[in-house]
């Protein structure tokens, strides 16, 4: 077999099936099992295979990009709403996974200098230069923390409850190496050696899965607590393609309060999408005051995804209104999407014509502040679209609050893999945080995830649920101490490399 290997046109062949197979653990497929072998065979080739620095970065960047042209092609649905991006879309089809399988090639590349062998201390080297990388991969460059290999285990939640004391990140890199475990059958340890091995790490995963039924079994065992208003969570699945014409406002304020379906006698708080009214900005609802009395009263606020413009800045915000319109609390969009809601390098690309891909010319300004909001005595973090995908990012105060509140527009991605994915990171953030998450998007999923990442309710048509009682949990260790347990771990694994290390030397 080495010869045919050692052929780098058959070598990259291989590296790129195996990224492409490796994206199939993901949501929305989940078969997560596909990493004991995909995973093991990189290393494997890359220890037995591959004994040069720059074919090393080959190996890991086309496997990068075969993971990513696999499971984020959906990219380019975002491109074909404006004649002026088509051009674009092949282009962004293979540079975007490029760029993100570049990461991998770093990792592999890395790794390279420490000499990998059969041993012990090669599965370790290589699970910790991924986890850092896959962390870094998260914050630089804004960061884009989207399907971590850890995301294969989104659809089994006992797995993940150990993420309210290591969060993503950490469980991240244990999974990693759980996944990289069948490789020592190629290593030459004896039989009994690779039998214990392989029975502790059984034993860890066996342990984690009863544990997190434990956990969820005792979860299951608490009372619900009612809330002092319904939270009416409503999906209007109305077509992106109309948001970016000259929309009626005045039709679609009334559309919506249609789909909504008042009660006079309830305390009902409304929640509506990201963006679910793009012809205006947030100070222009004063105008709509009339529509807004005649369907709502003092038993109603309302919670909705609009632009808002101050001092010349635009911004993605999430507002709350009660019945006259009038404004209770507005919050700006922290994290801006790269090319969807702000240009980077904008004066430079201004030149060309070139502009976000977004509706309008002008970029979107990001805040800098998140409060926690109170309506109704209910308390919630509030988070714009992909401003889930960041663990440890969610609540900077530290102050408590009941749920997390996510309005999200998915019509982006079009009908692809994209919502099932983007939805995941509810799962992960509920579990980290130990709070309800209750999302609405538009054309995506809308839906209520508990504090232990079980789905209670999930639509992704046209409709509505509603909240009427939630369960809480205390205050998680992860979310009192965030990101900086990923470090420990780094520490703990350095540690165990070191010592392997001396005595494989020994």
């Amino acid at each position: 077999m080495k010869p045919i290997v050692q052929n780098k046109a058959f070598l990259f062949l291989i590296c790129l099936l195996l990224g492409i197979l490796t994206s199939f653990s993901l949501p929305p497929y989940n078969l997560f099992f596909i990493n004991f072998l995909t995973l093991p065979v990189l290393l494997y080739i890359l220890v037995n295979y591959v004994d040069k620095k720059t074919i090393s970065f080959f190996v890991g960047w086309i496997f990068g990009f075969g993971y990513f042209i696999s499971n984020i092609y959906w990219i380019t649905n975002s491109l074909t709403f404006d004649v002026n991006f088509k051009f674009i879309i092949p282009f962004a089809l293979i540079l975007i996974p490029l760029f993100l399988g570049a990461f991998y090639g770093l990792v592999t590349f890395l790794c390279n200098f420490f000499n990998l062998k059969n041993k012990i201390s090669s599965i370790l080297i290589f699970s910790i230069i991924f986890g850092v990388i896959e962390f870094l991969r998260s914050f630089i460059f804004s960061g884009f923390p989207w399907n971590l290999v850890v995301f294969s285990l989104s659809s089994n939640s006992h797995s993940l409850q150990v993420l309210s004391y290591i969060g993503t990140y950490s469980l991240n890199l244990l999974s990693i190496t759980i996944f990289l475990l069948p490789v020592i059958f190629f290593f030459k340890y004896k039989s009994l050696t690779k039998f214990l091995i392989f029975s502790l790490s059984l034993i860890l995963v066996v342990g984690n899965f009863f544990y997190g039924n434990l956990i969820i079994k005792n979860f299951e065992k608490k009372k619900y607590d009612n809330l002092s208003s319904i939270i009416r969570v409503v999906s209007p699945n109305i077509p992106i393609e109309r948001f970016l014409s000259n929309q009626d406002t005045e039709k679609s304020i009334n559309e919506l309060i249609s789909l909504s379906d008042v009660d006079a006698s309830k305390k009902i708080i409304f929640i509506f999408p990201e963006g679910i009214i793009t012809s205006i900005y947030s100070n222009d609802l004063k105008f709509f005051k009339n529509i807004f009395e005649e369907s709502y009263n003092i038993n109603h606020k309302l919670i909705l995804g609009i632009n808002s413009i101050n001092e010349n800045k635009i911004y993605n915000s999430l507002v709350a209104l009660n019945n006259k319109s009038e404004l209770l609390y507005k919050y700006n969009k922290n994290k801006l999407v790269p090319f969807g809601e702000f240009l980077p390098f904008e004066d430079f690309f201004k030149k060309f014509g070139i502009k976000k891909i977004t509706q309008g010319y002008q970029s979107f300004s990001s805040d800098n502040k998140r409060k926690i909001l109170d309506i109704n005595q209910l308390k919630f973090i509030p988070l714009i679209c992909y401003e889930i995908i960041y663990s440890g990012k969610i609540n900077p105060n530290k102050n408590y609050y009941d749920f997390i509140l996510n309005i999200s527009e998915d019509g982006w991605f079009g009908k692809s893999i994209g919502p099932e994915q983007h939805f995941s990171h509810s799962i992960f953030r509920s579990i980290e945080e130990g709070k309800n998450v209750i999302r609405s998007s538009n054309n995506g999923i809308s839906a209520f995830v508990n504090p232990k990442g079980q789905i209670i309710k999930k639509i992704n048509e046209k409709g509505y649920f509603d909240v009427n009682k939630i369960k809480r949990v205390d205050k998680t260790y992860f979310a009192k101490h965030g990101n900086k347990i990923f470090f420990y771990f780094v520490l703990i694994y350095t540690t165990f490399i070191v010592i392997l290390k001396i005595r494989e030397n020994k």
